[in-house]
This record gives structure tokens, C-alpha cells and sequence, in this order.
């Protein structure tokens, strides 16, 4: 068995099918699964709702919603209305896994729109965007989890960088509707990042911790550039002690992105990220 909190994130077998990757999973020996809405709708609601039941396994989160910084018109009008399905899709999942599961819908900001360069003025938005989800996210009783990203995507991905700026969102809301991720990748270089762990977790905010490494050079496609814990540079050790003493008792994911593992084989990939957490984030933990 793998160790009981860690959760395999299904980006990371990216290729495999949602009853593939489930049963991958738990022929591994996880306990936990991190979910993807693409394959969640492919297979349909009702035949997914029943494979995540019958795996056995608990939802740690399901990815994604956000990318609602348009401007006002009907491309937001579509991402708020996607978002709101996006709650529904997690619960649904979040009630079929087994108990322990976490009803998390991780956020991604989205970029700059097309043509601006008013990067205030969309991290402005995001903060109106959840304000017209939190109501379907607390009758629903889903968290909201704005996930920052480094700050090589702002432009096209994420125009919320650092964990002080996704909690200076998330606190003007109720914690039990909007938390935080805590993504060692995207926030590992900020000077500041224990101070804010701590101030995360003073206010209930840690809705995930996700795990997996820099290494550089980074590769052309930069989306693709993350590693198994402890190929890289990151120092697992200070940022997993503060998430636990900040209160967080959830499953811990491996999220990767990097193409050489995902045209590995399924299994290889979750038997090879179980050994590289036990090495690089296990002995932090209880």
C-alpha cells in the first residue's frame, strides 16, 4: 500500500480513461484520486458517478474551473455558467467516493484577455467572478480552491501568482466556500510562502496540497515541466511541516505534467510517483 494520504492527481497518468485510471490507482495501492472534469464528462456523470463509488477510492479534488477573467459579455457569461456546472460535477463526485472525500473544485484564474494589459483590472475579476459562485458553492457544499501559478503564466494562464494574493481573494468569502491550494511547483520560490501557509491555514483556507518538483532546463512548452518529487530542486521538508502545522489533515497529490511521463505506462507512472513521495515527502509526515 501506498502511504494513506497520498492521492495520485489523474493529470498525471493524463492519457488513461476515468475507470483506467481509477482502477490504476487502486491497483497501486492509493487510497485517493484527484479527478479531472474532461475525463469525469466523457464517460458521463451517471456511468462516472458509479465507477468512482465502485473503485472504492476517496475524491481528494477535481480540476478544474476558473479561466474567468474576460471581460463582461458572453464569454464570461459561458465560464461563469461552466463554473457552476463545475460545482455540481464536484459534489456529485465528491458524495460517490468513499468517506474522506473532499469536495474541492481547484481554480485556475485564466490569463490576461486577449489584447489587454490590464492585469489588475482581471485579478479584479476573478475576485467578481467567485463572488457570484459562493452561493452555489455553499448550497452545494463545495470549497472554491484558487490555485496561484507561478508567474511564467500569468499572461495565459493564471493572473493570481502568490498564495497572498489568492488568499487576499478568498478571504473577502466565507472559508467554508473558498480556500487555497498549496502547489509546491508554483509557489516554492516566494520568500514569503511559509508566512502565508501559516496565515492559510489561521483562517481554515488549505482546501489541498498539491506535490511535484522544478528541474531546469525547463522545456520549450513550459506547462510540461513538472517532475517527480525529489527530481528536482525543491525542498519538500519546510513547506510540508508548515501545511500540517497549519491544521491541514487532508490527502496530499501528486500532480504532474510532463510529457516523458505521460507516455509512460499508467501503472509505471503511479507505482513510480508512490516511491518518489515516500522519499521526498513521506518522512515529513505523521
Amino acid at each position: 500500500m501506498t502511504h494513506p494520504l497520498l492521492s495520485l492527481n489523474q493529470a498525471t497518468i493524463k492519457y488513461a480513461d476515468l475507470a483506467t485510471a481509477l482502477r490504476v490507482t487502486s491497483d497501486a495501492g492509493y487510497r485517493s484520486i484527484g479527478l479531472w472534469r474532461e475525463p469525469v464528462q466523457h464517460t458521463g456523470m451517471d456511468a462516472a458517478t458509479a465507477l468512482v463509488r465502485d473503485s472504492g477510492l476517496r475524491v481528494s479534488s477535481m480540476c478544474r474551473g476558473g479561466f474567468f477573467t474576460p471581460l463582461e459579455g458572453p464569454e464570461r457569461r459561458r465560464a461563469i455558467d461552466d463554473n457552476k456546472a463545475a460545482i455540481d460535477e464536484t459534489a456529485a463526485m465528491a458524495d460517490a467516493g468513499a468517506e474522506g472525500s473532499r469536495a474541492v473544485l481547484v481554480l485556475v484564474a485564466g490569463g490576461l484577455p486577449d489584447a489587454s494589459r490590464d492585469l489588475i483590472g482581471a485579478r479584479e475579476r476573478v475576485g467578481h467572478a467567485i463572488a457570484e459562485l459562493v452561493d452555489h458553492a455553499l448550497a452545494t457544499g463545495v470549497q472554491l480552491a484558487i490555485e496561484p501559478l507561478h508567474p511564467m503564466y500569468v499572461s495565459d494562464r493564471a493572473v493570481v501568482s502568490t498564495l497572498g494574493q489568492a488568499l487576499d481573494i478568498s478571504e473577502q468569502f466565507p472559508a467554508e466556500a473558498v480556500g487555497v491550494v498549496v502547489d509546491t511547483f508554483h509557489i516554492w520560490w516566494d520568500p514569503d510562502v511559509l508566512t502565508q501557509i501559516a496565515r492559510a491555514g489561521a483562517g481554515g483556507r488549505i482546501a489541498s496540497y498539491q506535490v511535484c518538483d522544478w528541474a531546469t532546463p525547463l522545456p520549450a512548452d513550459v506547462l510540461l515541466s513538472r517532475h517527480y518529487p525529489g527530481d528536482g530542486v525543491i525542498d519538500f521538508a519546510p513547506m510540508t511541516r508548515a501545511v500540517l502545522d497549519a491544521g491541514y489533515t487532508g490527502d496530499i497529490e501528486v500532480e504532474i505534467f510532463n510529457q516523458q511521463i505521460w507516455d509512460t505506462d499508467a501503472a509505471t507512472a503511479a507505482a513510480r510517483t508512490a516511491t518518489a513521495f515516500d522519499a521526498a515527502v513521506a518522512p515529513q509526515l505523521p
